[in-house]
């Protein structure tokens, strides 16, 4: 896992809904970035993909930058092509760039290691949370509502620390291209 304080590792991806090339360097105003490693054909994703749609609406008026990126192996997952990510964005109404890390190697750079992933850059641009959305899984009967990501997200919009007791992300494998 990519270590509390880490600062964010620079991308430029494709966004799949506008083809504009998306960077680290976009998000120089904002307070907080969120980085969350997201795919479509992943049961754990569909079961919080509203919350994530809700968290980009939540908070884009907020001093929080959101992206979404997409590093499975689209040959082997078709589910998760650039132009299936753009129906889901589009779908779901996603305020915030999507991208499609082809390479795979924004993934490695951050040590995503499922979908989804999270990972929360306080305005140095430092990694302060790498941890779950809440404590909902599909079939588990808890509700969806991003508590634990929220909270560290307040936490940044509001200059206090972030707990640095943080529950992993638990999800599908990210889906590595075998080489």
């Amino acid at each position: 896992m990519l270590p509390l304080g880490t600062p964010a590792p620079d991308f430029a991806l494709p966004d799949v809904v506008s083809g504009r090339i998306v960077r680290l360097s976009d998000f120089s105003r904002e307070k907080a970035l969120l980085v969350m490693f997201i795919c479509r054909h992943c049961p754990y994703v569909k079961h919080v993909q509203h919350e994530l749609a809700r968290l980009g609406r939540d908070y884009q008026a907020k001093s929080l930058a959101i992206i979404g990126i997409s590093s499975n192996d689209a040959a082997a997952y078709p589910d998760d092509s650039p132009a299936s990510l753009r129906q889901m964005a589009e779908e779901l109404g996603f305020v915030f760039p999507y991208c499609y890390d082809e390479s795979q190697d924004v993934a490695r750079s951050y040590t995503a290691a499922c979908t989804p992933d999270f990972f929360l850059f306080g305005e140095d641009r430092r990694l302060v949370y790498r941890g779950q959305l809440d404590g909902s899984r599909p079939r588990n009967s808890i509700p969806v509502t991003g508590e634990d990501l929220r909270r560290a997200v307040d936490a940044v919009l509001s200059n206090r620390v972030v707990d640095a007791d943080q529950k992993p992300s638990l999800g599908c494998n990210i889906k590595w291209r075998s080489h």
